[in-house]
């Protein structure tokens, strides 16, 4: 928490940015550039985002670990080509725009409909809450099961007793 103060930092130093215009404020998309988070290897900035409030990501690309690092904080990281991006950036000016993960589609109130492609892993996970932590309990009987069988059949995986 308390993230979001960092986040665009030098570009909301300009006076009139749109981070700082009430209509914008709390708006839970982001329409980027190529190449989003490029130097963002570290999970602070999708805890930025997030404290943000920002949801969803619109790229035409995305440095891998940032990409990675926002499924596992909730935020869905959408690819589209420039063209989409440009038509959406307008629409934004002046209307709401929709992201649906179901059927993977943005569009706009003018019948504009962007399909994108995820991962069905992500997918699940965004779609159910879920994060690394959570999946890893999901399966703690299967973990504790598979651990009682290797201690009978793989002895020396197991610490040594003090």
């Amino acid at each position: 928490e308390g993230m979001g103060k960092g986040a665009f930092e030098t570009l909301r130093a300009v006076p009139g940015n749109l981070f700082d215009q009430p209509e914008y404020s709390g708006a839970p998309i982001l329409i980027a550039g190529d190449n989003f988070g490029c130097g963002s290897s570290r999970e602070h900035a999708a805890w930025a985002l997030g404290d943000l409030g920002i949801r969803v990501v619109i790229a035409p690309s995305y440095s891998d670990i940032f990409s990675g690092n926002a499924v596992k904080n909730g935020i869905l990281p959408v690819v589209l080509p420039q063209a989409a991006i440009d038509r959406l950036m307008d629409v934004a000016a002046t209307d709401p725009i929709h992201v649906d993960l179901d059927t993977q589609t943005v569009t706009t109130p003018f019948q504009d409909r962007f399909t994108f492609e995820i991962d069905p892993f992500r997918k699940m996970c965004l779609l159910n809450g879920l994060d690394e932590i959570s999946l890893t309990e999901k399966s703690a009987d299967a973990i504790a099961a598979h651990e009682a069988k290797i201690a009978g059949t793989q002895p020396w995986l197991q610490p040594r007793a003090q």
